[in-house]
């Protein structure tokens, strides 16, 4: 099993998951259709699926374009707002590809109808993978658009921390220099947050990506896997988990905000999708 980390848009990830013996690959989030076909055409596979986390434009657009271009291909997702869905998954449903297995981990909150996915391959030595989509980032966590504290709390301690500790996590979004410097703030005399900051800005200043991590790192160094902590407590001013995480989550949504804010009316104009012809012909 082979991941291509692909970079598109302004800080989002897609990936390609390929079988190495059939060459037969799987997308997860296919957001920009000409990229990934390029990557297709060089790595000489044959796409068969799109794993989708969620309905937003920015992982799920190129959904439908893909779907005409590739006749049969299967979209997977658990949101009917995802483009071209062909296949609704439910939790710990198990998916197969190949030697790939996924198992579909469902992770409502960032949308109500978020889904990771968990993919090995049995008797691999290699550590399985993770793609968390906008739940679990590299030290951080998604926004809450549509749920609550309670189920955040869940996705991250019984679902997605329940994994193996060694999996490695793939996320939608490169935020991570973002979330560690907040993370410094919740825990300014954590020596590993230090270190993984100053490693995630040279990434940054070399354009290269910070994904993957391991789950085992996000224990120590991501505020929000870290609400039983004594300093995240003592922070946020709360010590039951839930009402931890509620907090951090507004504190960080508080976050060093850009000054300069978007144009309302542009920000209209992206909601109702004015600008969706003008982006697919990228």
């Amino acid at each position: 099993m082979k991941v291509k980390v692909i970079s598109v848009l302004e800080d989002n990830y897609m990936y390609l998951v390929i079988e190495e013996s059939t060459r037969e690959a799987i997308a997860v989030d296919a957001a920009v259709p000409k990229r990934l076909l390029e990557i297709i055409r060089k790595e000489d596979v044959l796409l068969r699926a799109i794993l989708s986390t969620h309905h937003h434009w920015d992982h799920a657009r190129g959904n439908e374009e893909l779907a005409r271009l590739c006749p049969g291909l299967r979209v997977y997702g658990a949101d009917e707002r995802i483009g071209a869905l062909t296949h609704k998954v439910t939790h710990e449903q198990e998916l197969t590809f190949g030697a790939i297995r996924v198992r579909c981990l469902f992770t409502p909150c960032h949308t109500s109808g978020h889904m990771c996915y968990f993919m090995w391959e049995d008797g691999s030595p290699d550590a399985p993978a993770l793609f968390s989509g906008d739940t679990l980032f590299v030290g951080g966590c998604g926004k809450f658009f549509e749920g609550t504290a309670e189920q955040m709390h869940t996705n991250l301690t019984q679902i997605l921390g329940a994994l193996p500790k060694e999996t490695k996590v793939f996320c939608g979004h490169e935020y991570t220099v973002r979330n560690l410097k907040f993370a410094l703030k919740v825990e300014p005399e954590n020596e590993i947050v230090k270190k993984k900051l100053a490693w995630a800005k040279q990434r940054d200043d070399e354009d290269l990506p910070t994904v993957p991590s391991t789950l085992q790192e996000e224990f120590l160094y991501n505020p929000f896997l870290r609400v039983t902590e004594e300093a995240v407590q003592k922070f946020t001013g709360k010590t039951d988990p839930v009402e931890v995480l509620r907090t951090l989550r507004t504190e960080k949504d508080n976050f060093k905000k850009p000054k300069e804010r978007p144009n309302p009316q542009a920000m209209l104009a992206f909601d109702w999708g004015l600008f969706s012809p003008f982006l697919e012909k990228k």
